[in-house]
């Protein structure tokens, strides 16, 4: 059996739950969310503040085979997810502590509908404006990585590959393509040039 082959074998037989807890306490007081894929353009939830910010440790790839959202269990997808090493800039959003709970239930049910991502709480540098402006001190935030021992973790693909994926495929929440423009879009707006990704999105047009 091919790759292709046992990661859709994979899919059609991991259950997708409608709701995950993970094992976190929420800080007290407004809650901070970091996004860095799609949260960045559709948060989904009611917050006070919007700022950007940076996370250390940990970067921003196209990692996570997604077989819900942007794929499907025939036709896995890619999406976003952080990885290990180098730092990762995104949106930080500041939830009122009254609605915090239901942010948080919001983001469990939209991230954990399986296993590929684990919910963690982070330190995250604000930024005042952008990008490369001076950081203020650090807020602890929640976001969501890519959980390295579960078969959706992808890996560093290469950039043709991924645009093949990309291409074909298609989920709940839209259209795999659509997905990886957003994204490039976003953080163009934010100054930001992730040339992986910015690759591939030229791939993927390209062979449309």
């Amino acid at each position: 059996m091919d790759v292709a082959s046992q990661l859709q074998a994979v899919a059609v037989n991991s259950p997708v739950s409608d709701y995950t807890i993970p094992d976190l306490a929420l800080p007290r007081g407004d809650l901070w969310v970091f996004g860095y894929g799609s949260v960045m353009w559709r948060p989904g939830f009611d917050y006070m503040e919007r700022r950007p910010g940076r996370l250390h440790g940990y970067h921003r790839a196209l990692c996570v085979w997604s077989w819900f959202h942007r794929g499907s269990p025939n036709s896995p997808g890619l999406v976003l997810g952080l990885d290990v090493g180098g730092s990762c800039n995104g949106i930080a959003y500041r939830v009122d502590a009254s609605d915090k709970h239901a942010a948080a239930d919001y983001l469990y049910h939209r991230e954990l509908v399986t296993d590929g991502y684990e919910a963690m709480l982070v330190r995250v540098y604000l930024n005042d404006g952008p990008v490369t402006a001076p950081v203020t001190a650090p807020v602890t935030a929640l976001c969501f990585r890519a959980n390295r021992q579960h078969p959706q973790y992808a890996g560093k693909l290469d950039h043709g590959h991924a645009a093949d994926v990309v291409r074909q495929s298609k989920g709940n929440s839209g259209a795999n393509p659509d997905y990886v423009a957003s994204a490039v879009e976003q953080l163009q707006v934010m100054g930001i040039n992730d040339r992986a990704l910015a690759n591939i999105n030229r791939l993927v047009a390209e062979g449309s």
